[in-house]
């Protein structure tokens, strides 16, 4: 039975960071990012852990910056535990494939969304104002309808609360506009190659989200990459525009936790074992159509 991880604890590495599913230490010049079995939804880090979801996390990642590395180089320097500094060796077991040691970059404090569909907080915002981050839509588009280009959409990067949608404008504001266009363009790019070959296995990427970094001042993708957690996944076989889509990805999460009483403001309620069961087995899924392996 897989193990489940809800903390990893290194006690001779600095703590760098604790989001809300991985632990950020560092290590020598650079920093040792390990993925828990931990999940979020609606800000908050649910009590219940996905089995295999830390090593799902970590592995698809690293097929898609392998993947992109001709359209935007990344931090990786290595996820082969058998490579790691001989300070983890005791770890191993624990860090095996759900690890990735990188180099530590200067990050860009926005959330660059590319949507090719209209799904999510894009489709309640394309309701209200016929905009998305700024962007003016077509009248007339259904729910889960693809648009007819990929647009960007960036948002606020809050380390408590929501994620607050932005314009380019205001991102330029944030972090420059050469800088800015840039990572639009780029951003636009990784979506397109990926989709592409995502559509191949039967798999359409509604939208995602991506996080960049400066490397000696050169553009890095950072974090995760094209994964259930900062992705929208849908099976192609059945979609159908003008409603919600089944998903392979964290949203089936956010609707069970729809259907419940939880008001979403006190502490989350644990999910049920065929809850657990499922999102696990969603997210292996995935994992094996995307990438054509047959186990992490």
């Amino acid at each position: 039975m897989e193990k489940t991880y809800a903390d990893i604890v290194i006690p001779e590495l600095k703590l760098f960071k604790k989001g809300k599913v991985r632990n950020v230490y560092e290590i020598d010049d650079g920093l040792l990012v390990v993925a828990t079995d931990r999940i979020s939804a609606f800000d908050f880090v649910l009590p219940s852990l996905i089995p295999g979801k830390g090593k799902v996390l970590t592995q698809l990642s690293m097929f898609w910056f392998d993947f992109t590395s001709l359209v935007c180089p990344n931090h990786v320097i290595t996820a082969d535990a058998d490579k790691f500094p001989p300070v983890l060796a005791k770890y191993r077991d624990m860090l095996e494939k759900r690890t990735m040691l990188v180099k530590k970059t200067e990050v860009v404090p926005v959330e660059c969304v590319v949507r090719g569909y209209l799904s999510g907080s894009g489709w309640k915002e394309y309701k209200a104002t016929g905009r998305v981050s700024g962007v003016k839509l077509p009248s007339g588009l259904q729910e889960s309808g693809q648009l007819g280009q990929p647009i960007f959409t960036p948002s606020t990067k809050a380390d408590v609360g929501h994620d607050e949608n932005i314009s380019l404008k205001k991102m330029q504001k944030i972090v420059g506009t050469a800088l800015a266009n840039k990572i639009k363009k780029v951003s636009i790019e990784l979506y397109q190659r990926a989709s592409l070959h995502a559509l191949s296995k039967g798999i359409i990427i509604a939208d995602t989200k991506f996080e960049f970094g400066l490397d000696k001042g050169e553009l890095v993708l950072v974090d995760e990459v094209f994964t259930p957690d900062s992705s929208r996944f849908w099976p192609l076989a059945t979609y159908a525009p003008g409603k919600g889509q089944p998903s392979l990805d964290k949203q089936f999460v956010r609707d069970y936790l729809e259907s419940t009483k939880w008001d979403k403001k006190s502490d989350p309620p644990s999910l049920p074992p065929d809850i657990i069961a499922v999102t696990s087995q969603k997210y292996l899924e995935i994992y094996k159509l995307l990438t054509g392996k047959t186990e992490l």
